[in-house]
Protein backbone atom coordinates (compact mmCIF):
# COMPACT_ATOMS: atom_id res chain seq x y z
CA UNK A 1 0.00 0.00 0.00
CA UNK A 2 1.57 3.09 -1.21
CA UNK A 3 1.50 6.13 1.57
CA UNK A 4 1.26 10.12 0.45
CA UNK A 5 2.56 12.69 2.17
CA UNK A 6 2.36 16.33 1.20
CA UNK A 7 4.67 19.23 1.32
CA UNK A 8 3.46 22.47 1.69
CA UNK A 9 5.39 25.92 2.56
CA UNK A 10 3.99 28.80 4.45
CA UNK A 11 5.21 32.32 5.48
CA UNK A 12 7.64 33.02 2.60
CA UNK A 13 9.60 30.92 -0.01
CA UNK A 14 13.17 29.43 0.08
CA UNK A 15 12.57 27.96 3.53
CA UNK A 16 13.82 25.14 1.69
CA UNK A 17 11.16 22.86 1.12
CA UNK A 18 13.06 20.99 -1.30
CA UNK A 19 15.41 20.02 0.60
CA UNK A 20 13.60 19.30 3.71
CA UNK A 21 11.43 16.45 1.51
CA UNK A 22 14.61 15.03 0.58
CA UNK A 23 16.23 14.71 3.82
CA UNK A 24 12.70 13.15 5.50
CA UNK A 25 12.67 10.76 1.78
CA UNK A 26 16.55 9.71 2.88
CA UNK A 27 15.20 8.88 6.12
CA UNK A 28 12.41 6.82 5.52
CA UNK A 29 14.53 5.00 3.23
CA UNK A 30 17.25 4.55 5.58
CA UNK A 31 14.34 2.73 7.49
CA UNK A 32 13.85 0.26 5.07
CA UNK A 33 10.93 1.87 2.65
CA UNK A 34 10.75 2.56 -0.34
CA UNK A 35 10.50 6.25 -1.66
CA UNK A 36 9.79 8.46 -4.86
CA UNK A 37 9.56 12.21 -4.57
CA UNK A 38 7.51 14.42 -6.76
CA UNK A 39 7.30 18.02 -7.21
CA UNK A 40 4.14 19.98 -8.19
CA UNK A 41 4.89 23.66 -9.35
CA UNK A 42 2.27 26.28 -9.70
CA UNK A 43 3.92 28.23 -12.69
CA UNK A 44 2.23 28.57 -16.07
CA UNK A 45 5.54 27.63 -17.70
CA UNK A 46 5.06 23.79 -19.20
CA UNK A 47 8.15 23.13 -18.01
CA UNK A 48 11.50 25.23 -17.02
CA UNK A 49 12.78 24.59 -19.72
CA UNK A 50 12.67 28.06 -21.75
CA UNK A 51 13.22 30.11 -18.35
CA UNK A 52 16.35 32.36 -17.48
CA UNK A 53 18.27 30.78 -14.69
CA UNK A 54 17.65 34.09 -13.03
CA UNK A 55 14.39 33.62 -12.86
CA UNK A 56 14.34 29.54 -12.03
CA UNK A 57 17.89 28.39 -11.14
CA UNK A 58 19.13 24.96 -13.17
CA UNK A 59 17.00 23.20 -15.56
CA UNK A 60 17.68 19.38 -13.99
CA UNK A 61 17.26 16.59 -16.80
CA UNK A 62 15.98 13.25 -16.15
CA UNK A 63 17.27 10.18 -17.93
CA UNK A 64 14.18 10.10 -19.91
CA UNK A 65 14.33 13.52 -21.23
CA UNK A 66 12.68 15.54 -18.62
CA UNK A 67 13.13 19.20 -17.85
CA UNK A 68 12.46 20.02 -14.41
CA UNK A 69 12.43 21.76 -11.79
CA UNK A 70 15.91 21.65 -9.44
CA UNK A 71 14.35 20.19 -5.99
CA UNK A 72 14.22 17.09 -8.28
CA UNK A 73 18.12 16.89 -8.01
CA UNK A 74 17.39 17.36 -4.45
CA UNK A 75 15.44 14.08 -4.42
CA UNK A 76 17.82 12.05 -6.54
CA UNK A 77 21.28 13.22 -4.31
CA UNK A 78 19.60 12.33 -0.94
CA UNK A 79 17.76 9.35 -2.09
CA UNK A 80 19.44 7.82 -5.05
CA UNK A 81 16.25 7.17 -6.99
CA UNK A 82 16.24 7.97 -10.76
CA UNK A 83 13.79 10.88 -11.17
CA UNK A 84 11.11 10.45 -14.37
CA UNK A 85 9.04 12.90 -16.36
CA UNK A 86 6.26 11.48 -14.02
CA UNK A 87 7.70 12.98 -10.93
CA UNK A 88 7.40 16.80 -12.34
CA UNK A 89 4.20 18.61 -13.25
CA UNK A 90 3.66 22.60 -14.02
CA UNK A 91 0.40 24.21 -13.86
CA UNK A 92 1.22 25.21 -18.00
CA UNK A 93 1.99 21.02 -18.41
CA UNK A 94 -1.90 20.30 -16.91
CA UNK A 95 -3.30 23.30 -18.53
CA UNK A 96 -2.30 22.01 -22.00
CA UNK A 97 -3.26 18.51 -21.14
CA UNK A 98 -7.11 19.48 -20.08
CA UNK A 99 -7.40 21.89 -23.19
CA UNK A 100 -5.68 19.45 -25.46
CA UNK A 101 -8.73 16.66 -24.00
CA UNK A 102 -11.71 19.30 -24.72
CA UNK A 103 -10.03 20.43 -28.03
CA UNK A 104 -10.71 16.77 -29.10
CA UNK A 105 -14.30 16.24 -27.52
CA UNK A 106 -13.17 13.91 -24.78
CA UNK A 107 -15.06 15.53 -22.11
CA UNK A 108 -18.40 15.16 -23.93
CA UNK A 109 -19.70 18.96 -24.82
CA UNK A 110 -19.63 19.44 -20.54
CA UNK A 111 -18.12 23.14 -19.52
CA UNK A 112 -14.58 22.55 -18.36
CA UNK A 113 -13.87 24.36 -14.80
CA UNK A 114 -11.17 24.24 -11.96
CA UNK A 115 -12.82 21.59 -10.07
CA UNK A 116 -13.12 19.19 -10.89
CA UNK A 117 -11.59 18.98 -14.29
CA UNK A 118 -8.34 20.99 -13.12
CA UNK A 119 -8.00 19.26 -9.95
CA UNK A 120 -9.00 15.70 -11.20
CA UNK A 121 -6.12 16.22 -13.77
CA UNK A 122 -3.49 16.71 -10.84
CA UNK A 123 -4.73 14.23 -8.79
CA UNK A 124 -4.37 11.76 -11.22
CA UNK A 125 -0.93 12.85 -11.86
CA UNK A 126 -0.41 12.84 -8.04
CA UNK A 127 -1.40 8.60 -8.57
CA UNK A 128 -0.26 7.95 -11.67
CA UNK A 129 2.81 5.89 -12.53
CA UNK A 130 3.12 3.86 -8.98
CA UNK A 131 5.07 0.75 -8.68
CA UNK A 132 5.78 -0.93 -5.09
CA UNK A 133 6.68 2.29 -3.63
CA UNK A 134 5.50 2.47 0.45
CA UNK A 135 5.75 6.40 0.30
CA UNK A 136 4.91 9.29 -2.43
CA UNK A 137 6.15 12.46 -1.10
CA UNK A 138 4.67 15.16 -3.13
CA UNK A 139 6.26 18.71 -2.47
CA UNK A 140 3.60 22.03 -3.81
CA UNK A 141 5.95 24.51 -5.03
CA UNK A 142 5.18 28.35 -4.13
CA UNK A 143 3.91 29.60 -0.60
CA UNK A 144 0.46 28.81 0.71
CA UNK A 145 -1.57 32.01 0.06
CA UNK A 146 -0.33 32.29 -3.67
CA UNK A 147 -3.31 32.30 -5.89
CA UNK A 148 -1.93 30.40 -8.36
CA UNK A 149 -1.08 27.65 -5.64
CA UNK A 150 -4.87 27.46 -5.31
CA UNK A 151 -5.77 24.39 -7.50
CA UNK A 152 -2.87 22.10 -6.00
CA UNK A 153 -3.94 22.48 -3.30
CA UNK A 154 -7.57 22.13 -3.73
CA UNK A 155 -6.79 18.60 -5.35
CA UNK A 156 -4.42 17.45 -2.54
CA UNK A 157 -7.08 18.37 0.07
CA UNK A 158 -9.13 16.27 -2.37
CA UNK A 159 -6.98 13.19 -2.05
CA UNK A 160 -6.58 13.12 1.64
CA UNK A 161 -10.28 12.34 1.70
CA UNK A 162 -10.04 10.05 -1.07
CA UNK A 163 -7.34 8.10 -0.12
CA UNK A 164 -8.01 8.34 4.27
CA UNK A 165 -6.04 9.10 6.76
CA UNK A 166 -4.46 5.61 6.92
CA UNK A 167 -3.02 6.67 3.62
CA UNK A 168 -2.73 10.73 3.36
CA UNK A 169 -0.41 13.21 5.27
CA UNK A 170 -0.24 16.81 5.36
CA UNK A 171 3.36 18.21 6.18
CA UNK A 172 3.69 22.15 6.59
CA UNK A 173 7.21 23.53 6.34
CA UNK A 174 7.23 27.30 7.85
CA UNK A 175 8.95 29.90 9.80
CA UNK A 176 9.79 31.40 13.44
CA UNK A 177 11.32 34.63 12.53
CA UNK A 178 13.70 35.81 15.20
CA UNK A 179 13.05 39.72 16.57
CA UNK A 180 16.75 40.85 17.76
CA UNK A 181 15.02 44.43 19.28
CA UNK A 182 12.44 41.97 21.40
CA UNK A 183 14.96 39.20 21.93
CA UNK A 184 12.20 36.96 20.88
CA UNK A 185 10.96 34.30 18.57
CA UNK A 186 7.57 35.12 17.17
CA UNK A 187 4.81 32.03 16.31
CA UNK A 188 2.85 34.05 15.30
CA UNK A 189 3.43 34.00 10.83
CA UNK A 190 2.99 30.31 11.68
CA UNK A 191 -0.26 30.71 13.34
CA UNK A 192 -1.28 32.70 10.22
CA UNK A 193 0.02 30.10 7.86
CA UNK A 194 -1.77 27.22 9.41
CA UNK A 195 -4.62 29.48 9.40
CA UNK A 196 -4.43 30.51 5.85
CA UNK A 197 -4.05 26.26 5.09
CA UNK A 198 -7.08 25.48 7.33
CA UNK A 199 -9.44 27.72 5.64
CA UNK A 200 -8.56 25.71 2.59
CA UNK A 201 -9.59 22.30 4.26
CA UNK A 202 -6.27 21.39 4.77
CA UNK A 203 -5.21 20.36 8.61
CA UNK A 204 -1.33 19.65 8.60
CA UNK A 205 -0.51 16.58 10.93
CA UNK A 206 3.43 17.85 10.95
CA UNK A 207 4.68 21.21 11.36
CA UNK A 208 8.24 21.87 10.29
CA UNK A 209 9.17 25.28 11.79
CA UNK A 210 12.78 26.75 10.02
CA UNK A 211 14.48 28.80 12.57
CA UNK A 212 17.87 30.59 13.26
CA UNK A 213 17.17 29.92 16.78
CA UNK A 214 16.46 26.74 19.05
CA UNK A 215 12.50 26.34 19.54
CA UNK A 216 12.40 26.14 23.64
CA UNK A 217 9.28 24.40 24.51
CA UNK A 218 7.22 27.02 25.81
CA UNK A 219 6.77 28.20 22.23
CA UNK A 220 6.58 25.09 20.67
CA UNK A 221 3.43 23.83 23.14
CA UNK A 222 1.94 27.40 21.62
CA UNK A 223 2.59 26.88 18.35
CA UNK A 224 0.88 23.13 18.83
CA UNK A 225 -1.92 24.31 20.37
CA UNK A 226 -2.94 27.22 18.25
CA UNK A 227 -2.43 24.95 15.35
CA UNK A 228 -4.05 21.85 16.13
CA UNK A 229 -0.82 19.58 16.11
CA UNK A 230 0.59 17.35 18.31
CA UNK A 231 3.64 18.99 20.40
CA UNK A 232 5.87 16.26 19.32
CA UNK A 233 4.78 17.00 15.64
CA UNK A 234 6.53 20.33 15.70
CA UNK A 235 9.73 19.74 14.36
CA UNK A 236 12.41 22.59 14.63
CA UNK A 237 14.34 23.04 11.18
CA UNK A 238 17.35 24.82 12.40
CA UNK A 239 20.50 25.96 10.41
CA UNK A 240 22.58 23.34 9.33
CA UNK A 241 26.97 23.77 8.58
CA UNK A 242 26.04 21.43 5.80
CA UNK A 243 22.82 20.15 4.11
CA UNK A 244 23.83 16.67 4.31
CA UNK A 245 23.84 17.10 8.15
CA UNK A 246 19.77 18.10 7.35
CA UNK A 247 19.08 14.19 7.60
CA UNK A 248 20.40 13.63 10.98
CA UNK A 249 18.73 16.68 12.36
CA UNK A 250 15.93 16.08 11.45
CA UNK A 251 16.15 12.62 12.96
CA UNK A 252 16.86 14.07 15.88
CA UNK A 253 14.28 15.60 16.14
CA UNK A 254 11.82 12.44 15.96
CA UNK A 255 10.80 13.88 12.26
CA UNK A 256 10.67 9.99 10.79
CA UNK A 257 8.97 8.55 14.22
CA UNK A 258 5.93 11.21 13.57
CA UNK A 259 5.89 9.55 10.01
CA UNK A 260 5.67 6.45 11.37
CA UNK A 261 3.49 7.28 14.29
CA UNK A 262 0.68 8.64 11.77
CA UNK A 263 0.27 5.50 9.66
CA UNK A 264 0.87 3.33 12.74
CA UNK A 265 4.24 1.62 11.18
CA UNK A 266 6.35 0.07 13.31
CA UNK A 267 10.27 -0.01 11.48
CA UNK A 268 13.26 -0.08 12.59
CA UNK A 269 15.34 2.55 13.32
CA UNK A 270 17.07 4.32 10.57
CA UNK A 271 21.03 3.44 9.31
CA UNK A 272 22.45 6.93 9.31
CA UNK A 273 25.74 5.35 9.02
CA UNK A 274 26.51 7.04 5.48
CA UNK A 275 25.06 10.35 6.58
CA UNK A 276 27.29 10.88 9.66
CA UNK A 277 30.55 9.85 7.15
CA UNK A 278 29.64 12.17 4.76
CA UNK A 279 28.93 14.67 7.53
CA UNK A 280 32.27 14.29 9.29
CA UNK A 281 34.04 14.32 5.86
CA UNK A 282 32.63 17.61 4.66
CA UNK A 283 33.45 19.18 8.19
CA UNK A 284 36.59 18.08 9.11
CA UNK A 285 38.69 17.49 5.57
CA UNK A 286 42.11 16.52 5.66
CA UNK A 287 42.86 19.55 2.92
CA UNK A 288 41.37 22.28 0.75
CA UNK A 289 41.54 23.09 -2.98
CA UNK A 290 40.46 26.28 -4.56
CA UNK A 291 38.03 25.75 -7.93
CA UNK A 292 37.13 28.55 -10.55
CA UNK A 293 34.48 28.28 -12.19
CA UNK A 294 34.28 30.51 -14.79
CA UNK A 295 30.31 31.16 -15.95
CA UNK A 296 27.73 33.54 -16.88
CA UNK A 297 25.08 33.14 -14.69
CA UNK A 298 27.64 33.14 -11.29
CA UNK A 299 25.00 36.38 -10.18
CA UNK A 300 22.28 33.61 -8.99
CA UNK A 301 24.09 29.93 -7.77
CA UNK A 302 21.31 28.06 -8.00
CA UNK A 303 22.07 28.18 -11.41
CA UNK A 304 24.56 26.07 -10.99
CA UNK A 305 23.29 24.13 -8.01
CA UNK A 306 24.04 20.35 -9.22
CA UNK A 307 27.48 21.40 -10.35
CA UNK A 308 28.83 23.02 -7.19
CA UNK A 309 27.07 19.62 -5.16
CA UNK A 310 29.18 17.79 -7.39
CA UNK A 311 32.23 19.33 -6.67
CA UNK A 312 31.41 19.16 -2.91
CA UNK A 313 31.11 15.17 -4.14
CA UNK A 314 34.57 15.14 -5.35
CA UNK A 315 35.83 17.19 -2.16
CA UNK A 316 34.18 14.20 -0.27
CA UNK A 317 35.22 11.58 -2.16
CA UNK A 318 38.93 12.84 -1.72
CA UNK A 319 38.45 14.24 1.95
CA UNK A 320 39.26 17.26 0.95
CA UNK A 321 37.09 20.98 1.09
CA UNK A 322 36.38 22.62 -2.05
CA UNK A 323 36.48 26.56 -2.09
CA UNK A 324 34.78 28.14 -5.26
CA UNK A 325 35.98 31.22 -6.61
CA UNK A 326 32.55 31.75 -9.13
CA UNK A 327 34.09 34.39 -12.16
CA UNK A 328 31.81 36.11 -14.71
CA UNK A 329 33.43 34.93 -18.00
CA UNK A 330 32.49 38.43 -19.54
CA UNK A 331 35.52 40.12 -16.68
CA UNK A 332 38.23 38.51 -19.10
CA UNK A 333 37.07 39.48 -22.27
CA UNK A 334 38.47 42.66 -21.59
CA UNK A 335 41.51 41.66 -19.16
CA UNK A 336 44.18 39.02 -18.49
CA UNK A 337 42.76 35.60 -16.96
CA UNK A 338 45.92 35.96 -15.03
CA UNK A 339 44.98 38.02 -11.85
CA UNK A 340 41.28 35.94 -11.36
CA UNK A 341 42.97 32.53 -11.94
CA UNK A 342 46.70 32.07 -11.10
CA UNK A 343 45.88 31.18 -7.92
CA UNK A 344 43.73 28.55 -8.52
CA UNK A 345 44.14 24.82 -8.40
CA UNK A 346 41.60 23.60 -11.21
CA UNK A 347 39.17 25.15 -13.50
CA UNK A 348 35.37 24.35 -14.60
CA UNK A 349 33.80 25.70 -17.51
CA UNK A 350 30.29 25.26 -17.01
CA UNK A 351 27.12 24.49 -19.57
CA UNK A 352 25.39 27.81 -20.76
CA UNK A 353 23.52 29.57 -24.01
CA UNK A 354 24.57 31.98 -25.97
CA UNK A 355 26.95 34.25 -27.34
CA UNK A 356 27.44 36.28 -23.97
CA UNK A 357 31.04 35.63 -21.96
CA UNK A 358 32.18 32.89 -24.61
CA UNK A 359 35.40 34.55 -25.08
CA UNK A 360 35.93 34.89 -21.97
CA UNK A 361 35.79 30.99 -21.44
CA UNK A 362 37.93 30.31 -24.52
CA UNK A 363 40.50 32.29 -22.74
CA UNK A 364 40.04 30.46 -19.67
CA UNK A 365 40.05 27.30 -21.58
CA UNK A 366 43.83 28.45 -23.38
CA UNK A 367 45.15 29.28 -19.80
CA UNK A 368 44.26 26.47 -18.64
CA UNK A 369 46.11 24.58 -21.34
CA UNK A 370 48.79 26.40 -21.81
CA UNK A 371 50.05 26.58 -17.65
CA UNK A 372 49.44 22.73 -17.09
CA UNK A 373 46.03 23.48 -14.58
CA UNK A 374 43.17 20.76 -14.36
CA UNK A 375 40.14 21.82 -16.55
CA UNK A 376 36.83 20.59 -16.50
CA UNK A 377 34.44 21.94 -19.75
CA UNK A 378 30.86 20.59 -19.35
CA UNK A 379 28.89 20.89 -22.79
CA UNK A 380 29.26 24.52 -23.49
CA UNK A 381 32.24 24.51 -21.87
CA UNK A 382 33.76 21.79 -24.25
CA UNK A 383 32.57 23.51 -26.98
CA UNK A 384 34.76 26.48 -26.10
CA UNK A 385 37.77 24.17 -24.96
CA UNK A 386 37.31 22.71 -29.17
CA UNK A 387 37.39 25.73 -30.41
CA UNK A 388 40.11 27.58 -28.23
CA UNK A 389 41.82 24.38 -29.66
CA UNK A 390 40.55 25.44 -33.45
CA UNK A 391 41.79 29.12 -32.97
CA UNK A 392 45.25 28.09 -31.26
CA UNK A 393 46.74 24.71 -32.03
CA UNK A 394 45.29 23.81 -35.83
CA UNK A 395 45.48 27.44 -37.11
CA UNK A 396 41.70 28.00 -37.60
CA UNK A 397 41.65 31.36 -37.10
CA UNK A 398 38.04 32.04 -38.08
CA UNK A 399 36.77 28.82 -35.69
CA UNK A 400 33.42 29.20 -34.14
CA UNK A 401 29.89 27.84 -33.48
CA UNK A 402 26.89 28.55 -35.22
CA UNK A 403 25.03 29.61 -32.14
CA UNK A 404 26.58 32.67 -32.39
CA UNK A 405 26.11 33.80 -35.89
CA UNK A 406 27.12 33.10 -39.53
CA UNK A 407 30.50 31.65 -40.03
CA UNK A 408 33.39 30.18 -42.70
CA UNK A 409 34.17 27.76 -39.73
CA UNK A 410 31.64 26.05 -38.20
CA UNK A 411 33.30 23.93 -35.34
CA UNK A 412 30.56 24.13 -33.46
CA UNK A 413 27.45 24.07 -35.25
CA UNK A 414 23.14 23.15 -34.73
CA UNK A 415 22.35 19.25 -34.56
CA UNK A 416 19.59 18.41 -36.87
CA UNK A 417 19.26 14.56 -36.46
CA UNK A 418 21.05 12.47 -33.83
CA UNK A 419 19.77 8.75 -32.76
CA UNK A 420 17.94 7.83 -29.91
CA UNK A 421 18.19 4.21 -29.45
CA UNK A 422 16.96 2.71 -33.25
CA UNK A 423 14.88 6.05 -33.89
CA UNK A 424 16.16 9.22 -35.76
CA UNK A 425 15.16 12.26 -33.83
CA UNK A 426 15.01 15.61 -36.46
CA UNK A 427 14.73 18.75 -35.84
CA UNK A 428 14.45 22.32 -37.32
CA UNK A 429 17.10 25.73 -36.86
CA UNK A 430 13.91 27.52 -36.38
CA UNK A 431 11.91 25.45 -34.37
CA UNK A 432 10.19 25.80 -31.09
CA UNK A 433 12.68 26.06 -28.29
CA UNK A 434 11.37 23.96 -26.04
CA UNK A 435 11.53 20.65 -26.15
CA UNK A 436 13.69 20.50 -28.91
CA UNK A 437 17.10 19.54 -27.51
CA UNK A 438 19.26 16.27 -27.01
CA UNK A 439 17.48 15.75 -23.31
CA UNK A 440 17.85 13.04 -21.53
CA UNK A 441 20.64 9.49 -20.94
CA UNK A 442 22.58 8.94 -24.00
CA UNK A 443 25.12 5.96 -24.59
CA UNK A 444 28.40 6.95 -24.99
CA UNK A 445 31.69 4.60 -26.12
CA UNK A 446 35.27 5.65 -24.79
CA UNK A 447 38.26 5.15 -26.65
CA UNK A 448 40.79 2.32 -25.81
CA UNK A 449 44.05 4.02 -23.83
CA UNK A 450 42.04 7.41 -23.02
CA UNK A 451 42.15 9.22 -19.75
CA UNK A 452 37.98 8.73 -19.45
CA UNK A 453 38.60 5.31 -20.11
CA UNK A 454 40.55 4.96 -17.06
CA UNK A 455 38.56 6.97 -15.05
CA UNK A 456 35.37 5.32 -15.88
CA UNK A 457 36.89 1.89 -15.53
CA UNK A 458 34.12 0.70 -18.50
CA UNK A 459 34.42 0.86 -22.47
CA UNK A 460 30.42 2.18 -22.71
CA UNK A 461 28.98 4.84 -20.16
CA UNK A 462 25.18 6.67 -20.58
CA UNK A 463 25.34 10.27 -19.27
CA UNK A 464 22.27 13.03 -19.42
CA UNK A 465 22.18 15.63 -22.24
CA UNK A 466 20.99 18.95 -22.41
CA UNK A 467 22.17 20.89 -25.84
CA UNK A 468 21.35 21.41 -29.44
CA UNK A 469 24.84 22.56 -30.82
CA UNK A 470 27.20 19.48 -30.91
CA UNK A 471 31.00 19.87 -32.37
CA UNK A 472 31.52 19.19 -36.04
CA UNK A 473 33.56 15.71 -36.55
CA UNK A 474 34.25 17.12 -39.67
CA UNK A 475 37.10 19.14 -37.57
CA UNK A 476 38.14 15.97 -35.86
CA UNK A 477 41.52 14.87 -37.79
CA UNK A 478 42.60 18.93 -37.89
CA UNK A 479 41.98 18.74 -34.22
CA UNK A 480 43.44 15.48 -33.43
CA UNK A 481 46.57 16.43 -35.44
CA UNK A 482 47.12 19.33 -33.54
CA UNK A 483 46.98 17.22 -29.55
CA UNK A 484 43.61 16.93 -28.96
CA UNK A 485 41.99 13.62 -28.69
CA UNK A 486 38.17 12.77 -29.05
CA UNK A 487 38.04 10.31 -26.22
CA UNK A 488 34.68 9.62 -26.37
CA UNK A 489 32.19 9.46 -29.00
CA UNK A 490 28.27 8.30 -29.68
CA UNK A 491 27.52 4.56 -30.75
CA UNK A 492 26.73 5.81 -34.63
CA UNK A 493 30.72 7.43 -34.18
CA UNK A 494 29.11 10.24 -35.23
CA UNK A 495 28.76 12.84 -32.38
CA UNK A 496 31.76 13.45 -30.02
CA UNK A 497 30.85 13.49 -26.51
CA UNK A 498 34.17 13.93 -24.77
CA UNK A 499 37.83 15.20 -25.77
CA UNK A 500 41.17 15.54 -23.86
CA UNK A 501 44.62 16.36 -24.02
CA UNK A 502 46.65 12.86 -23.31
CA UNK A 503 50.20 15.19 -22.74
CA UNK A 504 47.91 17.61 -20.07
CA UNK A 505 48.07 16.68 -16.04
CA UNK A 506 44.06 16.60 -16.18
CA UNK A 507 42.15 18.94 -19.14
CA UNK A 508 39.09 16.83 -20.19
CA UNK A 509 36.05 18.17 -22.04
CA UNK A 510 31.73 16.42 -21.99
CA UNK A 511 29.73 17.41 -23.78
CA UNK A 512 27.02 16.44 -21.42
CA UNK A 513 26.20 16.82 -18.07
CA UNK A 514 27.92 14.87 -15.41
CA UNK A 515 27.27 16.63 -12.35
CA UNK A 516 23.23 15.21 -12.76
CA UNK A 517 24.42 11.96 -11.58
CA UNK A 518 26.57 12.55 -8.97
CA UNK A 519 26.00 11.46 -5.17
CA UNK A 520 27.06 12.61 -1.73
CA UNK A 521 27.29 8.58 -1.51
CA UNK A 522 28.49 7.76 -4.97
CA UNK A 523 30.66 11.09 -6.15
CA UNK A 524 30.67 10.88 -10.24
CA UNK A 525 33.88 9.64 -11.21
CA UNK A 526 34.65 12.68 -13.24
CA UNK A 527 34.38 15.15 -10.52
CA UNK A 528 36.27 12.62 -7.78
CA UNK A 529 39.06 12.96 -10.61
CA UNK A 530 38.74 16.18 -11.08
CA UNK A 531 39.15 17.37 -7.54
CA UNK A 532 42.13 14.59 -7.22
CA UNK A 533 44.12 15.95 -9.92
CA UNK A 534 43.30 19.61 -8.16
CA UNK A 535 44.50 18.11 -5.11
CA UNK A 536 48.21 17.29 -7.03
CA UNK A 537 47.76 21.15 -8.60
CA UNK A 538 48.30 22.46 -5.01
CA UNK A 539 50.84 20.40 -3.85
CA UNK A 540 52.76 22.12 -6.89
CA UNK A 541 52.19 25.52 -6.13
Amino acid sequence: MTRFIFITGGVVSSLGKGLASAALGALLQARGFKVRLRKLDPYLNVDPGTMSPYQHGEVYVTDDGAETDLDLGHYERFTGVGAKKSDNVTTGRIYSDVIAKERRGDYLGATIQVIPHVTDAIKNFVISDLEDEDFILCEIGGTVGDIEGLPFLEAIRQLGNDLGRERAMYLHLTLIPYIAAAGELKTKPTQHSVKELLSLGIQPDMLLCRSEHPLPDGERRKIALFCNVREDAVIQGLDAKSIYEVPIRYHEEGMDDVVCRHFGIKAPQPDLTTWKDIHVRKTKPEGEVSIAVVGKYTGLLDAYKSLSEALDHGGIANNVKVNFNWIDSQIFEGDTPLEYLEDTHGILVPGGFGERGAEGKILAAKFARERGIPYFGICFGMQMAVIEAARNLAGISDASSTEFGETDEPVVGLMTEWLKGNALEKRKSDGDLGGTMRLGAYDCELAENSRVRSIYGQSDISERHRHRYEVNTDYRERLEAAGMKFSGMSPDGILPEIVEYPDHPWFIGVQFHPELKSKPFDAHPLFTSFIRAAVNQSRLV
